[in-house]
C-alpha cells in the first residue's frame, strides 16, 4: 500500500487536504489544546483508507487527470487545486460547526434572563467566552453526536460521499448554489436555537412581567433579592421537564443538518454519486 501511495503522491495530497482542512474547523479538533501532530496523524489516517476508492482514471478525481503531472512534479494548476481541496473541507467543517452553534445559541437567547448573564465560561471548542447555558447545552450536543455514532457517519460516510461527489471544478460551477446554502444555514442556526430557547423564553417573560406587576404594586418589596433565584429555579425545573425533547431536538437538528449536507453534495455533483 506505500508503494501505492508514493506512485501517487499527488492524490494522496489531495486527499489528505480536504481531510485535514476538515479536521481543522470541525468541533473536537479545532481546539489548539488538541495537538497538531494528532490532527496530521488523523487527516493521514482518514487519507490512507478513503485513497484506494479514488482515481485519476475513473470517478469524480478524473477531471483532475489532465493537471497532475506524469512525474509526480506540483505544477501551478496542481496547485490551485489542492487549494480548491482545502476549501471544500473547511465548508464541511464550517457546516458543522454551525450546527453545533445552533445549540449553544440557544442557551445564550435565554441566560440573560435567568440571571446567568454575567457567569462567562471559557468554551475550549470554539476557543471564546460563552455563556454557562450555552457551554451546557453545547456539551449535551457533543454527548449526543457521539452517543449515536454520528462522528462515524461523518467520517466514514460523509466523508467518502464528499470524495465521490465532489471536486474543485463542480464547486466552481455551482457556486451560486454553495453561496445560497451557506447563508440559509446560518438562517437555520437561528430559527434552530430560537424554537429550543423559545419555552423559557416566554416562561422567564412571564414571570419578569408578573415581578412587575408586584413592584408596582408593592413598592416595599425586595423583588431583585427574590426575582433571581425564582428565574433560576424556574428555568432549572423547566430544564429537567423538558430535557428528553431537547435532546430529540438536537438529534433531529443533526439529521436534518446532515441530510441538508448530503443534498448539497448531491447538487454540486451534477444530480448523483458515482
Amino acid at each position: 500500500m506505500l508503494e501505492v501511495i508514493v506512485g501517487n503522491a499527488p492524490v494522496f495530497f489531495l486527499v489528505a487536504a480536504r481531510c485535514f482542512a476538515l479536521i481543522m474547523v470541525c468541533p473536537m479538533f479545532s481546539s489548539k489544546r488538541v495537538p497538531r501532530f494528532a490532527k496530521f496523524a488523523l487527516a493521514g489516517y482518514m487519507a490512507y483508507f478513503v485513497f484506494p476508492q479514488l482515481s485519476l482514471t475513473e470517478g469524480n478525481y478524473a477531471a483532475y487527470a489532465s493537471y497532475v503531472s506524469s512525474t509526480g512534479r506540483f505544477t501551478q494548476e496542481y496547485i490551485f487545486i489542492l487549494i480548491g481541496e482545502v476549501l471544500i473541507g473547511l465548508i464541511i467543517g464550517f457546516y458543522i460547526s454551525v450546527i453545533f452553534s445552533a445549540f449553544s445559541t440557544s442557551g445564550q437567547f435565554f441566560a440573560f434572563q435567568m440571571g446567568f448573564s454575567a457567569s462567562q465560561v471559557y468554551d475550549s471548542l470554539s476557543e471564546v467566552e460563552n455563556p454557562l447555558m450555552g457551554e451546557f447545552f453545547n456539551f449535551i450536543a457533543l454527548l449526543i453526536f457521539m452517543q449515536n455514532h454520528w462522528f462515524q457517519h461523518l467520517f466514514l460516510g460523509g466523508l467518502v460521499t464528499s470524495f465521490k461527489s465532489l471536486n474543485v471544478f463542480s464547486i466552481i460551477d455551482h457556486s451560486d448554489s454553495l453561496s445560497s446554502f451557506m447563508l440559509s444555514s446560518l438562517t437555520i442556526l437561528f430559527k434552530d436555537a430560537l424554537t429550543i430557547a423559545l419555552p423559557l423564553m416566554g416562561t422567564l417573560f412571564l414571570i419578569n412581567v408578573c415581578m412587575g406587576m408586584l413592584a408596582k404594586a408593592a413598592p416595599q418589596m425586595n423583588l431583585l433579592a427574590e426575582g433571581f433565584p425564582i428565574l433560576m429555579l424556574t428555568s432549572f425545573f423547566l430544564l429537567t421537564v423538558l430535557m428528553p425533547a431537547i435532546c430529540e431536538f438536537f438529534e433531529d437538528g443533526f439529521i436534518s443538518g446532515f441530510r441538508h449536507m448530503e443534498n448539497l453534495f448531491i447538487q454540486l455533483g451534477g444530480g448523483g454519486v458515482e
